[in-house]
């Protein structure tokens, strides 16, 4: 008997106690405590509790002026942990200050790593070999640098949500303030605060990558499988200026599988995994490896992934369209170390031989790339030094796949070729000026050029729609940006810290001249096609006024941050942060030059999953955003085992990038569509981000049951019209229940959304009906291996997500009949139930 009927019936109480007894079916009986637990074995019979972590700071050796010195470590990071159970507390040692010293001095201690205190850990009944990151030494890893609105998920936790998805994007969906705008199978682009895709910097070892496509297919994330991804650094809204520049929402830093060295003098230690995956849901598969041979102070190491599936199924069994990829990964990383120095060597390719695109007119038919990487990180006296050069390359192709190409009667074709790089550097340094007060200083480049042609489908010499010429919509375009910034954070006494920075970035940007599919001077009807005339000579005057206008632009933004961080006791903590920051327009913000009517031309331009037609606007100035938010946390002083924080906010944009319509799309095959063309205007949005954690029960015999949950709330308009902004993410929240045993860690998740009822008409986005999804999980971890087994959307419930976009394929002109003819707009539909097991392998 089917559960769709029955399912729309269940409220949610009824939901989770059903999930629940499901979820005892994956439970090993309490009384078979007998299997090691990760990597060791099992913690004595003991009640479960959560480990204690210490970490002792010296005090620096120079005298001090005072009799007695009180220690001030540099400041701490205190992020959100998007983990699947609460992190137990961090506590310091630190000396009384005595009443007798007339003014104590300040000192400042070294403190341990920084991604103990942080990063995610295991299960409390597990004990596993912590192997120090030799990268946590860079520079931006301590204090305010990684602010209270930072959440980094470690490797645990992508140990757990790997079996999922083997989108990296989906890993950040558990941090505060972070939706998934999800495009293809494996580009998924983040969204935080209600802002994504270039608004977004996204870092991936160091590496600024561009989206070299016109439909951002290739976003960053999309370069690295999460069996490659080592931490993840998520900091939403207010970023200090240290992390990144030329972007508005946010920052998000990926960074690799850490080096391991071995720990003995003589020997080479080697390492290694391989991991198998199999999901229900669109017979999707997926391996990864990794590899690695270390000495002391020499490591190599190897990390490869391959994936692919079909289409996938949604909630009343239908078969979604344009959602199959493959995708294969491969890099390799050879690390050096001497002493306090460490340098780093990566190489990789990518292989994407198809991806289809759900929300988009076209699909990715091959997207090839390499890259190469280099890191210094050294410490001397005076402080840190942390510099990388990077160069990535990439050759992508967007036509249609079999789902888009035969849904016609005579076959689509049209080919869209893309050959992009982006390359750079950065040199930052972080300067022990006193034993309170610290500097960090760096520069930054990055250039990114695109060349992007359409070869024409329509031969011979006479003008048509898609021919004798190539369409050129970038020819040799060139986006440069240098960036400098200065960056002083104070700890004023035991309570407070503050830090203050300034940033200045300059972009220039230019391109050649263009031509489109044919010169003939005037526009002409020669036939219908899906009930859009094509138009001949419709390109010669587009070509012609943007070839006589000069290309050249420069962009001069200006970056403050400043934060300030109050702990009166060591159960609270307030922050407050202004940031003031800037993005210049993109290359096909400014640069995509065809209009009305040349619609086909149009619709090829665009990343937002709307259907409509884009051009691009010289005239674009750069955003501004206005960013002030407050973060509050409480916490268990004791043990850390429950935590709750809040972050309300509140941004205003200056010139905010967004869209002015130019008028209906043309033909009956476009009904529902627009023509849009970028516009700057002023926009506000404010939000809140919740997150916490507590235990539920603790026990010998059953475990440890815990509870974590995020929830998160964005309104963005157009301060001018009072337009919803477009892909506004409505109230939603992410609530997990959670269990360890031993080896046995489990998890019910419940996904609940809103109703998303603020549109953006101009867009004409599409309202969607709130919803809410249970999820299941299990794993065994032996150390050696590991068992997980679970299931995305327990009861196929069939929902549409607000930020999926329109479900393009059925909307296409002269569609089949046998496939049900053209069919209105409508939104994607999310993916049914999905059943999920793997297993890794240690060695």
């Amino acid at each position: 008997m089917s559960l769709y009927p029955m399912r729309r019936a269940l409220p949610a109480a009824y939901a989770i106690a059903i999930s629940t007894a499901a979820l005892s079916l994956f439970l090993p009986d309490a009384r078979a405590q007998s299997a090691p637990s990760t990597q060791s074995a099992p913690a004595a019979q003991a009640a479960p509790s959560l480990p204690e972590v210490k970490v002792i700071q010296q005090p620096a050796a120079k005298p001090q002026p005072a009799p007695v010195a009180a220690p001030k470590p540099k400041p701490k990071a205190q992020p959100a942990v998007a983990e699947s159970e609460p992190a137990p507390a961090v506590k310091t040692k630190k000396k009384k200050i005595s009443s007798s010293a007339p003014k104590p001095a300040v000192v400042k201690a070294k403190p341990e790593k920084q991604s103990e205190q942080y990063q995610s850990l295991p299960p409390p009944e597990t004990v596993v070999e912590v192997q120090p990151n030799p990268t946590d030494d860079g520079v931006g890893n301590t204090g305010l640098a990684v602010p209270a609105n930072a959440t980094v998920i470690g490797a645990p936790v992508i140990e757990q949500q790997r079996p999922a998805s083997n989108d990296t994007a989906q890993l950040l969906k558990n941090a505060p303030g972070v939706s998934i705008y999800q495009a293809g199978g494996v580009s998924g682009l983040p969204a935080i605060n209600g802002m994504n895709d270039d608004r977004v910097r996204v870092m991936l070892n160091g590496m600024v990558v561009s989206s070299a496509c016109a439909n951002h297919m290739n976003p960053p994330l999309s370069y690295t499988d999460p069996a490659q991804v080592g931490s993840i650094e998520v900091l939403s809204g207010v970023t200090p200026v240290s992390k990144g520049g030329d972007s508005l929402g946010g920052t998000v830093i990926v960074e690799s599988l850490p080096p391991r060295f071995s720990a003995s003098g003589g020997s080479v230690e080697t390492h290694g995994s391989i991991s198998g995956y199999y999901r229900s849901n669109g017979d999707g598969i997926s391996t990864s490896a990794t590899a690695s041979a270390a000495s002391q102070n020499v490591a190599v190491n190897y990390a490869g992934a391959w994936s692919r599936a079909n289409n996938y199924d949604d909630g009343r069994g239908r078969e979604i369209a344009s959602t199959e990829y493959e995708a294969q990964n491969h890099n390799v990383q050879l690390s050096v170390r001497n002493g306090g120095d460490l340098f780093i060597v990566q190489g990789g390719v990518q292989y994407i031989p198809y991806q289809g695109f759900v929300n988009q007119r076209m699909d990715m038919v091959n997207n090839e790339s390499w890259h190469l990487n280099t890191r210094y990180v050294g410490k001397s006296g005076w402080g840190k030094l942390d510099a990388r050069a990077f160069y990535h390359s990439v050759d992508h192709e967007m036509n249609f796949l079999d789902d888009k190409k035969y849904n016609t009667a005579n076959p689509r074709q049209m080919p869209m070729l893309t050959d992009g790089s982006d390359a750079g550097y950065s040199v930052k340094a972080e300067i022990d000026v006193s034993d309170s007060d610290l500097i960090r200083v760096g520069n930054e480049f990055h250039h990114q050029s695109l060349d992007d042609w359409w070869p024409a489908t329509m031969g011979g010499m006479m003008p048509s729609m898609m021919g004798p010429n190539t369409y050129i919509t970038l020819n040799d375009a060139t986006r440069n940006r240098v960036g400098t910034f200065i960056e002083w954070e104070k700890q004023w006494d035991r309570a407070l810290s503050t830090l203050l920075g300034i940033r200045h970035d300059a972009v220039w940007m230019d391109t050649g001249n263009v031509q489109g599919y044919n010169n003939a001077p005037n526009p002409t009807n020669v036939s219908m096609m899906g009930g859009m005339p094509m138009n001949v000579g419709v390109y010669a005057g587009d070509a012609a006024a943007f070839n006589a206008r000069n290309h050249s632009r420069t962009d001069n933004n200006i970056d403050v941050t400043a934060l300030t961080r109050f702990e009166p006791d060591n159960a609270s903590m307030f922050e407050l942060g202004y940031a003031m920051k800037s993005r210049a327009p993109n290359l096909y913000e400014r640069y995509a030059w065809s209009k009305p009517p040349a619609q086909m031309a149009m619709n090829m331009i665009g990343w937002f999953g709307d259907g409509n037609g884009y051009t691009g606007n010289l005239d674009l100035d750069s955003e501004t955003a206005h960013t002030v938010s407050l973060t509050a946390g409480w916490h268990d002083r004791k043990n850390g085992d429950w935590n709750f924080k809040v972050t309300p906010y509140y941004t205003y944009v200056q010139d905010y990038i967004g869209v002015r319509k130019l008028g209906n799309s043309m033909g009956t095959a476009h009904a529902g569509f627009v023509n849009l063309q970028f516009a700057n205007h002023d926009a506000e949005l404010y939000g809140v981000n919740i997150s916490g954690s507590m235990p539920l029960a603790v026990s010998p015999a059953f475990g440890r049951f815990a509870l974590t949950g995020v929830a998160g709330y964005v309104h963005g308009e157009n301060a001018d019209t009072g337009v919803s902004l477009y892909h506004m993410m409505p109230l939603n929240g992410r609530l997990s229940l959670t269990h360890a045993l031993g080896g046995w860690t489990s998890a019910i998740e419940l996904d609940l959304v809103g109703g998303k009822r603020n549109v953006d008409t101009t867009r004409n986005e599409l309202e969607t009906a709130g919803y809410a999804l249970v999820n299941l999980r299990t794993a065994y971890d032996t150390g050696g291996v590991r068992f997980d087994l679970g299931v995305e959307n327990l009861f196929d419930t069939y929902f549409e997500h607000p930020l999926g976009g329109h479900y393009i394929e059925p909307t296409m002109g002269n569609r089949l009949p046998s496939l049900g003819g053209r069919q209105d707009k409508d939104n994607v539909p999310g993916v049914g139930r999905s059943l999920y097991a793997g297993v890794t392998v240690r060695f």
